[in-house]
């Protein structure tokens, strides 16, 4: 069901052209039947809207799929290391812009969880509520350091399926990465880039935003939440379009089920993961080296938490 569209001149993230359509704003027609509607759900740093939650469970969460690939696209444009753990961003205006058409009252429930429990719960307007919430979650799921990290491991839970969910061992990991540094994905149970995704990435590869900003001809035919996807593994970058020279910030390497192949064909590094012991994280891997457990769950950003 189309509730309306969002003009292209109310999104204030214009990059170089490559968002000057309007937005049709779509979605489950069933939200315009029922007399109220109530949004259950957590908050976290998410790397697409800044924290997740909100009007952002209508708002790409049941719409269609034009308003899903444009709103990711939207904040690779601006990109994840930008983004994360941001509360107020142009991807967040849209999703308020587009649930400000459906006249049915909605009001929320926000949970913000730790491992030790609930750490809050905040209800009622949508964008109260859900603003109330993100503030305690850039307290309790944001590790802020006092400097960057060279190296890093990821080691991925095994409910990450796939590089399309284990990629949070780097976005939630970059924005305290230093420049040149390694992120290393730890995941021998991974053997697949993308369980719904793969045939596309595997045509498109991993790369950051600038490679495909400036062979957007090449590129514009793709979903955007697949080349979104793309930049959030691969992380900030250049690309320098007369030699063909991409620049990755930082480097990207799986320790995966995944093979040197293919890690190579799409664009990332590699390491055999049985050449890991575990127990000799720091004698394999230097004493330097960053080990994070269950990673993916928190954000590490350098700098401190906000008032």
């Amino acid at each position: 069901m189309t509730l309306g569209t969002i003009p292209a001149s109310d999104i204030s993230a214009i990059t170089d052209g490559k968002l000057s359509q309007d937005v049709p704003v779509a979605l489950n027609r069933l939200v315009t039947e029922y007399d109220h509607i109530l949004i259950c759900g957590p908050v976290f740093p998410h790397e697409v809207a800044g924290f997740s939650g909100g009007a952002k469970y209508l708002f790409p969460g049941i719409a269609a799929p034009g308003i899903i690939h444009f709103t990711h696209w939207l904040g690779a444009l601006i990109t994840s290391y930008e983004i994360i753990g941001t509360i107020d961003t142009p991807v967040r205006a849209v999703i308020d812009r587009a649930a400000a058409f459906l006249d049915t009252p909605v009001s929320l429930v926000a949970l913000v969880t730790t491992h030790d429990g609930v750490a809050g719960a905040f209800c009622g307007d949508v964008r109260a509520a859900w603003r109330d919430a993100a503030r305690l979650s850039a307290r309790r799921h944001i590790v802020w350091v006092d400097s960057p990290f060279d190296r890093v491991v990821s080691v991925m839970p095994s409910m990450y399926a796939d590089m399309w969910t284990a990629a949070k061992g780097m976005y939630k990991m970059e924005p305290a990465m230093a420049d040149g540094g390694e992120v290393i994905i730890y995941a021998p149970h991974v053997d697949k880039v993308s369980h719904v995704h793969g045939s596309l990435l595997e045509e498109i590869g991993y790369h950051c935003r600038d490679y495909f900003v400036e062979q957007w001809a090449r590129f514009a035919h793709y979903p955007g939440g697949i080349l979104a996807h793309s930049t959030h593994l691969k992380g900030s970058g250049t690309f320098d379009a007369a030699s063909a020279l991409e620049t990755p910030r930082v480097e990207v390497t799986l320790a995966t089920g995944i093979s040197r192949e293919r890690c190579e064909r799409v664009n990332l590094g590699y390491i055999d993961h049985h050449a890991i012991d575990r127990d000799r994280w720091p004698t394999d891997l230097g004493h330097d080296t960053l080990l994070v457990p269950r990673a993916g769950e928190v954000l590490y950003r350098v700098g401190q938490p906000p008032d």
